[in-house]
Formats: structure tokens, sequence, C-alpha cells
């Protein structure tokens, strides 16, 4: 049995572990277990942009004079999907939320102790700086046919995936144990989770069905197996749940997308990397439906149908533009849920407190439904490239 294989096993074991360990220890231990979380998380975001360059850019100058093509399909369908998404939750919300005995009390937790000591290791570039330098150097080398910076590139490339075999893969069990251990301590699994149970199970189905209907298009318009796509996805949806981030998990993922029959290698190492900062169905579709939760609860009522069509459509906007960072989705799109749905000053300031911590019990699992929706869009990638006799690199 090859190393990654086990993957899955040891994510699982990591995160049970973690939980164990977390329920037991006291502030001291706790001590340690925040400080190595921080730094495995610093090596691991660090090389986050690496990924995005390193994958996205070589990509782009294999495709030739259809770079451009496939860039504009690629934000076009990843805004579709998550518009529609979060079109077909606003739809359950407004059927479903109002039957809903929802609390909004957020109080028990305990607090983690802090870092014993702080080791930064930034990034040499933000995640969405990577992303258009990627875009840009990549595009820029195929209208110049610059062949020394594409054979660099190419070199990147073969650098990074060691990388990512060598470095980020192994510490990931370790990083993900270490969240659930703090998730644990401070009481989140035990005292937060509860409240706000039967929303996080309504919004986990919307991500399954949403995900059975975008895997179900992508056969259906590629003529290839989704199942073929999506049975590879389990280490990669685990690490997003522990993670919390679609960057951090990019590496899971595209070890498992290389590994299905059904996607083209050059739509993977383009796509994947892509729709990892750009296509937050999952996130958007939750954040929807927690924002008519929070209407629910703090109004009595549910916002007007035309506020919120005109946030979805923003906010798909702002999900493309959102960092790969826990929480991006919302956090990017503060200005939207204040400026649109809650907009006295006098209760905004509630409505957004309780928005980011409802949000914050979930991340994870949306986190897991954008990761694993990628699959289906590079599936999309794929079929288009094979209709329109785009060849492969």
């Amino acid at each position: 049995m090859k190393k990654s294989d086990n993957l899955p096993l040891k994510l699982l074991v990591g995160i049970i572990v973690g939980i164990i360990a977390g329920l037991f220890l006291p502030e001291s231990a706790m001590t340690v277990v925040v400080t190595l979380k921080y730094v495995l998380n610093q090596v691991i975001m660090f090389c986050v942009p690496l990924i995005v360059i390193g994958f996205i850019a070589p990509s782009i100058t294999k495709m030739g004079s259809n770079a451009t093509r496939m860039l504009g399909v690629a934000i076009v369908i990843a805004y579709t999907s998550t518009v529609l998404a979060t079109l077909m939750s606003m739809v359950a919300g407004y059927v479903l939320v109002p039957h809903l005995p929802i609390a909004s009390t957020m109080e028990g937790l305990r607090d983690l102790p802090g870092v014993a000591f702080q080791l930064d290791i930034p990034q040499i570039m933000p995640v969405m700086s990577a992303l258009v330098f990627s875009i840009l150097v990549g595009l820029a080398a195929v209208w110049t046919k610059a062949k020394t910076v594409i054979a660099v590139l190419d070199e990147f490339q073969e650098i990074v995936l060691m990388v990512v075999k060598k470095v980020v893969i192994p510490v990931l069990p370790f990083f993900i144990a270490l969240t659930f251990c703090g998730l644990a301590y401070d009481g989140t699994i035990t005292k937060q989770f509860p409240v706000f149970l039967l929303a996080i199970v309504i919004v986990m189905a919307g991500h399954y069905i949403w995900l059975a209907v975008l895997y179900g298009a992508a056969g259906a318009y590629s003529g290839r197996s989704a199942i073929e796509v999506i049975k590879h996805y389990g280490p990669a949806y685990l690490t997003a749940v522990g993670t919390m981030s679609s960057a951090a998990t990019l590496a899971v993922a595209l070890e498992g997308a290389r590994k299905s029959k059904s996607l083209r290698p050059d739509m993977v190492e383009f796509g994947i990397p892509l729709f990892a900062n750009i296509h937050l169905c999952g996130s958007a579709l939750t954040e929807t439906f927690f924002v008519m939760i929070v209407s629910q609860v703090l109004f009595g009522k549910l916002p007007n149908v035309g506020s919120m069509i005109l946030f979805i459509l923003l906010l798909g906007i702002f999900a493309i533009g959102a960092p790969g960072v826990p929480g991006g989705t919302v956090m990017a799109s503060l200005g939207l849920i204040t400026g649109i749905l809650f907009t006295d000053p006098a209760t905004s300031g509630d409505a957004t407190a309780l928005m980011l911590a409802i949000f914050a019990l979930q991340d994870s699992f949306g986190t897991a439904c954008n990761v694993t929706g990628d699959g289906a869009l590079t599936l999309i990638l794929t079929g288009y490239a094979e209709k329109h006799n785009i060849a492969q690199s």
C-alpha cells in the first residue's frame, strides 16, 4: 500500500485523537497544542501560494492559444455554480427557517491559552495575489511565446509537487488532530454545536444535494463518469473538514483529482488550484441559509425576496474574490450582509456577531463542499475541452 493511500485513515484517527485529547488535557498542555497548531498552520499556508503558482501558471502555458478562453469558461461555471447553489438555499430558507426552533445563545465556552511563542512564516505573497500573478504570467508567456519562462515554470511545478508530497501531506493529520483538540477543549463541539445542530444538518443536506446536482450535470455534459471523480475525493473532504480552508486542502485535492481517469491531467492542474480560490458554492449556500436564520432569530421575519436575490448575485462575485482562509466567504461579504440585509446600525452588530458565530460552527463542512465541487467543475472543463477539440497538453 502506498503511503498516500491510507491518508483518510490517518485523518480520521487525527480527528478522534484530537477530540479525546481536548476533553481531558489541562490548560498547560493546551498551550503546547495551540503553539504546535500555529506553527504547522504557518508551514501549510506558506506553501499555498507556491502550489497556486506551481500548478496554474504552467497549466496555462500548456494550453497555448486556448488559455484565455478556458480561463473565461472556468470563471463563468464557478460563478454559475455558486449562484444556483445559493438560490436553492434561499428557497429552502423560505420554506424551512420559520419552522426551526433555533436558539440564539452562544455562551459557556472556555478560552484557549495563547501560543508559547510565535513563529511567523509569512507567505511570499497573499493567495489571491498568487492567483492573479499565475494567470498574468501564464497568459503573457503564451502571448510572447517565452520558451525559457515556460521551461522554468514546468520545472517549478515539479519542485512544488515534491514539496506537497514530502511536507504538506505528511503534516496534515497532525494539524487536524491539533485543530479538533482545540475545538473540544473550548467546548465548540460539546456546547455550541447542539444549539444549531438542526440548522447545520439541513445545510449539510443542501451541500450533498448540490454536489449530486453538480456531478450529475458534469457527467451528463462531459459524457464521462462522475463517480470516477468523486470516489477519489474522500481524503480531500476529510482534510477540508479539519483545516476549514480550501487553500490548505489544495495539495490533497490535487492528489485525488490526478487519480481520476475521467479528468484530463491538464485540466486538473489548471482547474483544481483555480477553483480552490474562486468556487465557494458550499460556503455561499451556507451563508445564504444562515443569514435567513439570523434574520428570523433577531427580527422575527425573513428578508424580502428582492433583497435576497440582490444579495445572492453579489455574493457570487464576492465569493470569487474571497481569500482561501477559514471564514473567507463570510468575512469578504460582511459589507453585503450589513449593506443589503441588516442595514439598521442599532442591530447590525448583533446580527454580524451571530452570523459569524453560527457560520464558524459549520465552516469545515462548507469548505468540504467547496473542495469536492471543484472536481465536478474540472469535469465540465474536461468535457468543454473535448467538445471544442482543445488538444491535451
